[in-house]
């Protein structure tokens, strides 16, 4: 093709807006090196021959971006590359009104926007473009914070209080009742006697010195 019309073709993807009769999927990829890539364009309102191109944006759209032209499907030449196309890991195919398109051992030099375009009199035609990101390591998804569960404390009844000493028999104690009561008795029988004592010892000195 000819370099004018990829000029042409780099206005008309600037100004693409809303919706398109060419229906490109998926939107976006996030893939790691060495893998494989697979896009899929179908022409939903043209005929089964229409040529179905597709195109690599490898920056963000700007006034100093370009779009290289991979390849395209021809039903007698078989799949036709563009310019420094490696061939040996870009493949193109129909099937039924749909162009796929397969990327293996992709690395992030491959990154870029991808689109599909038809060729019409006098319009082009362009899906809404997909998103490859390749990328040495696939980030990670956080996993959500987990609040610590509290644990209700169980509320436990006192364990009884054991009381430390000497337990009471019923006959234990009454010994030590019935000792108590002797001592008693036997002290007040000895002062009683002493008494006595002192009295007939105070008869007998005043009958001494009379």
């Amino acid at each position: 093709m000819q370099p004018g019309l990829w000029l042409l073709l780099a206005a008309q993807i600037a100004a693409l807006r809303g919706s398109s009769p060419l229906q490109q999927v998926p939107a976006s990829i996030v893939i790691q090196t060495k893998q494989m890539v697979t896009m899929s364009c179908e022409a939903r309102t043209s005929p089964t021959s229409t040529r179905i191109y597709w195109l690599r944006q490898r920056q963000a759209p700007s006034s100093d971006s370009h779009h290289e032209f991979l390849a395209f499907w021809d039903s007698i030449k078989g799949i036709v590359y563009g310019q420094e196309v490696d061939q040996e890991k870009l493949t193109v195919f129909p099937e039924a009104t749909r162009s796929i398109l397969n990327l293996t051992n992709v690395k992030p030099a491959d990154s870029g926007i991808y689109f599909c375009m038809t060729i019409g009199n006098p319009e082009l035609t362009f899906g809404k473009g997909t998103q490859l990101s390749v990328v040495d390591v696939l980030p990670t998804t956080a996993q959500p914070t987990r609040k610590p569960s509290t644990k209700k404390k169980v509320s436990r009844s006192p364990s009884p209080v054991i009381q430390k000493g000497l337990s009471c028999d019923p006959l234990i104690l009454g010994l030590l009742v019935a000792g108590v009561l002797l001592l008693l008795v036997s002290l007040g029988v000895a002062i009683h006697l002493h008494c006595l004592q002192r009295r007939a010892r105070l008869r007998l000195l005043k009958q001494l010195y009379k």
